[in-house]
């Protein structure tokens, strides 16, 4: 399946000033198959070593920083073959597993630039709060990978005859129907089976959701596992309490993260780790309340007032016991659910596209459900299930604030209008992806 991460290692292979990539994202949204391709069309021969449990690799990296030694061990003792810079891609992956193997990082950066070096982490972020980590600030280039996008899924389902053509399309054509009724029902998929990697191949090749719902249920057993394996059994207990109450604190009425509803009586700081840890591992996303949508954004925001959402709206639905047939057939009582399910949809869109949200609140509970400063351009979205695009909270905020593009997204087609001086446009949920080249067209870039 192809992956548009594979464009930012071809950028970053012909960096003229590269330094050792770092790699992070969520466990199995697919980093080591894109790095392993990667090396395959594009290098000679890939040298992958892989630190989790492997105390023979380890270590090598504990007598010095001297990183034409550590080559040299690394080719005669382990790989068996010559690591020739410039033909060898090298892989370090779980690096967090290898706390002096990230410090060496550093070394290759100053003294071994002409190595091509990935360092890949699934739960890096946890360990780096752990102490005694030296990261080589400065000394790397970082992607974040996330689970598929919605425009991969529909790519990898079959269905790239339609990202094309809408990618040809003028800006603000109203979609026919051939194109709009097929992308509904690839949203609808994309509901069920999400973007983890192994649950898009095996809904490529069965299209069967029960198969996929067995993958599905692995890898958030899998998480699950993680949490004991990579914390202390104090702090699992909670990371636990914080997970398995993420989908019905998402469908509260106001879907503020309230911690006294993990757990009775729980207090912030009793479980304020364990959410970081979800956060820190990409498991989860925490979007911050901002009340004064003054830029930039990140100086107005309110770290204590917040909603989480996970990583991938499949692995949601399917935690929270959702049955396909409900996101197929659109059940009355299901209603309420499908607005939560599909704003976790647009904040996982949202990371993926590298755009930094927020939510606005005001005293009279209006609300926009996301708002951000992308490039400096202060944007409110509001986000609506299906076909009805009636906002008064959208309307209450361009009036009070006057941006000078807003974005409604819903089942609805394209189309724009004009509220309070603000040009606000219709974006459909199944083509939320040219987000960007709306906002690009709207400030003439």
């Amino acid at each position: 399946m192809e992956r548009k991460t594979l464009n930012k290692l071809l950028k970053w292979k012909e960096k003229k000033n590269r330094k050792p990539l770092l790699m992070t994202g969520v466990r199995q949204c697919g980093k080591t198959y894109i790095i392993t391709e990667f090396g395959n069309r594009e290098f000679e021969d890939t040298a992958y070593f892989n630190f989790d449990g492997n105390t023979g690799l380890k270590s090598i990296f504990e007598f010095d920083f001297d990183v034409t030694r550590i080559i040299n061990e690394l080719s005669n003792v382990i790989y068996e073959k010559k690591i020739i810079p410039g033909k060898t891609l090298v892989v370090f992956d779980e690096i967090q597993d290898c706390p002096r193997a990230i410090q060496s990082l550093k070394y290759f950066c100053e003294n071994m630039p002409e190595l091509h070096l990935i360092a890949a982490g699934s739960l890096l972020g946890v360990a780096l709060r752990k102490e005694g980590i030296s990261f080589p600030v400065g000394k790397v280039d970082r992607i974040e990978m996330y689970p598929m996008s919605f425009e991969e899924f529909v790519i990898a389902d079959g269905g790239e005859k339609y990202i094309n053509a809408i990618n040809d399309m003028p800006l603000g054509r109203e979609l026919p129907e051939i194109y709009t009724t097929p992308l509904e029902k690839y949203l609808k998929n994309y509901y069920i089976v999400g973007g983890m990697p192994e649950a898009v191949q095996t809904w490529v090749d069965t299209h069967d959701y029960r198969e996929v719902e067995e993958v599905q249920t692995r890898i958030l057993k899998d998480y699950a596992d993680d949490f004991g394996k990579h914390t202390t059994p104090e702090t699992a207990t909670k990371v636990r309490l914080i997970w398995d109450a993420i989908p019905s604190q998402i469908a509260r009425d106001n879907n503020k993260f309230i911690f006294s509803h993990v757990k009775h009586g729980a207090r912030a700081k009793d479980l304020e780790d364990a959410l970081e840890w979800l956060i820190n591992a990409g498991i989860a996303y925490k979007l911050n309340l901002v009340t004064n949508p003054e830029l930039p954004l990140s100086g107005m925001a309110d770290n204590t007032y917040f909603k989480v959402y996970m990583s991938d709206v499949g692995l949601l639905r399917k935690k929270s016991n959702v049955n396909y047939r409900t996101i197929l057939d659109g059940d009355a009582s299901y209603i309420y659910f499908k607005g939560a399910l599909t704003e976790n949809y647009v904040m996982t869109q949202l990371k993926y596209l590298g755009i930094e949200s927020y939510f606005w609140r005001s005293k009279s509970d209006a609300e926009i459900d996301f708002i951000t400063d992308y490039e400096g351009v202060l944007l409110p979205i509001e986000v609506k299930a299906a076909d009805n695009t009636k906002a008064k909270s959208l309307h209450i905020f361009c009036n009070r604030y006057n941006p000078k593009m807003a974005l409604k997204t819903s089942l609805k087609n394209v189309g724009d209008n004009d509220d309070s001086g603000t040009h606000v446009w219709n974006l459909p949920l199944y083509i939320f992806f040219k987000l960007k080249n709306y906002l690009e067209y709207e400030m003439g870039w």
